[in-house]
């Protein structure tokens, strides 16, 4: 009988190429930076192809017309580093709309207060469920949705009654406009530099990624998982009562119809923009150039003018798979090497 001079594990140590660690590197760049380089593409391409396209005007229009769907998607990053999920966010965002405007009648602070108080307990109590039970967030939240929006039913009268924005100063929040952007676009871009630091600059951030990694190591670690598991959906409660206040101000009106599958574009523009559906890796400059990518392509859908509005989610729904698929490729690819 022979027996191996050699330990299997000094011997595996070292199967590895010199250029792995390269690659690695290299795959881990295209994972968080792969959205914005599309991005630059696809808006060099359509502003060759469309006169109209790169004009100022018009990427006014992409910027604000995707500032609700940012102010939600950098709570739904968080979520979904921490290895959850969060579908009640669309029918938060229509709901707080219509309790804006109902709550712009007693002033500009019960119009806010009132959406971000109904929205931000119902993302409390799911997140409680979740990190307490144990419960699937995908159920959870999915009750959510439908608790939620059946709350809007109830307030609107089924969607017959349409509240208008009746204070003046709580519409200057959607309607006011420097340089041609409107005052949700700046207050997008202070939430998303708090948020960007607030992930990768402070514990609690770590926290979330380590509970993405591995919830079982993390909590051996000392990390307190079901504390940050309830803030991050409180988080994306408080961010979709403020985006859908925001957009009852812009339309100075508390509309029933909006939000139906927004939950699906803030999703995917999440990870479009490089955060894992796994959990664990992700950051908000991705999710920030996924929402634009998302505007960009329907922008240039209304440029065509040939296309309904409804051929956006046959794109991003192609995206998202081409994205979904390469992700898997590029985790592959750094396990191999």
């Amino acid at each position: 009988m022979t027996t191996s001079t050699t330990p299997p594990a000094v011997a595996e140590e070292w199967v590895a190429p010199p250029g792995s660690a390269r690659g690695e590197r290299i795959g881990r760049l295209l994972q968080q930076h792969g959205a914005l380089v599309v991005l630059v593409a696809t808006v060099l391409c359509g502003g060759l192809a469309y006169d109209t396209f790169l004009t100022w005007q018009n990427v006014a229009n992409i910027v604000v017309s995707s500032s609700f769907l940012a102010i939600i998607a950098i709570g739904m990053t968080f979520v979904i580093i921490s290895g959850g999920i969060d579908l009640s966010v669309g029918s938060s965002f229509v709901l707080a709309g219509v309790l804006a405007a109902y709550g712009s009648q007693y002033g500009v602070l019960v119009a806010l207060a009132l959406p971000l108080v109904v929205c931000g307990t119902t993302g409390l109590v799911q997140g409680l469920i979740v990190a307490r039970t144990g419960m699937a967030p995908f159920i959870v939240t999915l009750a959510g949705l439908l608790g939620m929006r059946g709350l809007m039913l109830a307030i609107s009268g089924e969607g017959a009654n349409t509240y208008l924005v009746e204070d003046g100063a709580f519409a200057a929040l959607g309607q006011s406009s420097l340089f041609g952007l409107t005052v949700p676009v700046y207050i997008t871009a202070g939430l998303f530099l708090v948020a960007a630091v607030l992930l990768q600059r402070t514990g609690f951030g770590q926290y979330v990624y380590a509970i993405g990694g591995s919830e079982e190591a993390a909590a051996l670690m000392g990390v307190p998982v079901a504390r940050v598991k309830t803030l991050v959906y409180l988080m994306t409660g408080l961010l979709a009562g403020l985006a859908g206040a925001l957009n009852a101000a812009r339309l100075s009106s508390g509309v029933t119809i909006l939000g139906i599958g927004m939950e699906l574009d803030i999703i995917a523009a999440v990870v479009i923009g490089g955060t894992l559906l796994t959990g664990g890796a992700g950051g908000l400059t991705g999710t920030m150039a996924g929402v634009l990518l998302l505007g960009v392509i329907q922008s240039l859908i209304n440029q065509v003018g040939t296309l309904t509005s409804a051929f956006q989610q046959v794109v991003s729904g192609g995206f998202l798979a081409l994205v979904v698929v390469a992700q898997r490729l590029l985790h592959r690819a750094q396990k191999l090497t």
